[in-house]
């Protein structure tokens, strides 16, 4: 586990444009089922995330159409809330960073980490936007 004041910045990278952290299970089950459409980031540590998955994913909301809710978990630090993200994400095997559009609960759309890892922000944003405009 990292240590809170590691992560703080980097969960804040979210917070600050408007993404709701979820901490358990319950919190992840209860946001998935809301109506609409939901952007999951599973936030991390590693570099791809602080230079490709989070400015990707502040870059996709500059879009006409954007999910109705914004929800973060951070990998190696909120297990039981990963857990449970990641259990929705099935078939896709757990990666972070790694992004995932619900709409009304459903998965409709999945960027795993080798859809972000070695991509610039704005590839990952046009991705994200296509998306929105399918399904938001």
């Amino acid at each position: 586990m990292y240590p809170p004041e590691l992560v703080k910045p980097m969960r804040e990278d979210l917070t600050s444009i408007g993404f709701e952290e979820l901490f358990t299970a319950d919190q992840v089950d209860q946001a998935l089922k809301r109506e609409g459409t939901t952007l999951v980031v599973v936030n991390s540590v590693c570099g791809c995330a602080a230079a490709n998955a989070r400015p990707g994913a502040r870059i996709s909301l500059q879009n006409v159409k954007s999910p109705d809710h914004l929800v973060t978990v951070f990998a190696g630090v909120d297990r039981e809330a990963v857990d449970a993200a990641r259990a929705q994400m099935i078939p896709f095997p757990p990666s972070s960073p790694s992004m995932a559009l619900f709409k009304d609960g459903e998965l409709v759309h999945m960027l795993e980490r080798h859809h972000i890892e070695g991509r610039a922000a704005d590839m990952i944003a046009d991705n994200l936007k296509s998306a929105y405009d399918e399904f938001c």
